[in-house]
């Protein structure tokens, strides 16, 4: 963990732990960011879509990040600001800011298709809280692009200073790199985190973490030494787990894959609603097999 760039390393996307009336189980979480830690994760990063902060009420999305800080830490902590208007973005900044966090996530705007203009405005916006904002390209479902040349953009005029790229396509990390080498790249789909980390990154907004945190470090710091004979082979164990973190039910898969490792995962509030059978039937014998496999 560096104090200056707490976003590099492995940052589990957390999964929050939910009662069985769906409110929010805070003593849950706290002792979840801490095992994360304890097992070799570098920090945290609440309220991302992982985090369900879209159904979450202002008092339950504050209150989260409170706990994540009271855990582990504010120097271990970059929360999700995503939010549907750049003032209340900058809000939750300020939020995280004033809670001790050292680093901030941030979708571009994500109510409807911003042009290039708008997403440079929405950055300096929630720049403004004065704490470092890592961007968080998601095309897939915001229907917003930060290529390789809008981020160069975003970092020249200060407003990010590094990128969880979900784009999926991994040829961007070389663009990327060549326009704007100061931005750090971090991984932002479990399922081309071998490709990524050979890419360069610098770090990893996890998903899977949450269920199998020692073997999905231990892949992460294998791939980013080039120490692939150890990567590859963990890579294509979890990798039938780790490509649910790009599928539209990733919340309900890694939190099943979650149950079945003896930690607290629990049901999603609506609109979500749970796998269909055959889905919980892949995720549970995926998961059984790395626990067999001694991946748990």
């Amino acid at each position: 963990m560096t104090d200056h760039r707490p976003w590099r390393g492995v940052l589990v996307a957390t999964a929050l732990p939910l009662n069985d009336d769906l409110s929010v189980n805070y003593g849950k979480y706290a002792e979840h960011c801490a095992w994360l830690v304890e097992n070799g994760c570098d920090g945290v990063v609440p309220n991302g879509s992982l985090g369900e902060y879209q159904v979450l009420t202002p008092e339950e999305r504050a209150k989260v990040v409170e706990t994540a800080v009271g855990a582990i830490g504010g120097e271990r902590v970059m929360p999700g600001v995503a939010a549907y208007g750049s003032a209340e973005a900058r809000r939750w900044a300020e939020q995280a800011r004033d809670a001790g966090c050292r680093a901030v996530m941030l979708l571009p705007p994500n109510a409807y298709r911003a042009d290039e203009c708008s997403v440079l405005a929405h950055y300096a916006e929630v720049a403004k809280a004065g704490v470092p904002v890592v961007a968080y390209n998601n095309p897939i479902d915001t229907k917003v692009d930060l290529v390789p040349e809008l981020l160069a953009k975003l970092h020249g005029e200060g407003y990010v200073q590094g990128v969880k790229e979900f784009s999926g396509d991994v040829r961007r990390a070389y663009r990327i790199a060549e326009l704007v080498p100061e931005l750090d790249l971090l991984i932002g789909a479990d399922d081309v985190l071998l490709e990524l980390a050979i890419a360069g990154a610098k770090g990893w907004v996890a998903g899977y973490p949450n269920a199998l945190p020692r073997s999905s470090v231990e892949l992460y710091r294998a791939a980013v030494a080039g120490d692939l004979g150890t990567a590859k082979k963990l890579y294509e164990q979890l990798h039938p787990l780790l490509r649910w973190d790009s599928r539209v039910e990733f919340v309900q898969a890694i939190k099943l894959s979650m149950d079945i490792v003896g930690r607290h995962g629990g049901a999603c509030r609506p609109p979500r609603v749970p796998l269909q059978p055959e889905q919980a039937a892949a995720v549970r014998a995926a998961t059984e097999q790395a626990v067999a496999a001694g991946l748990a």
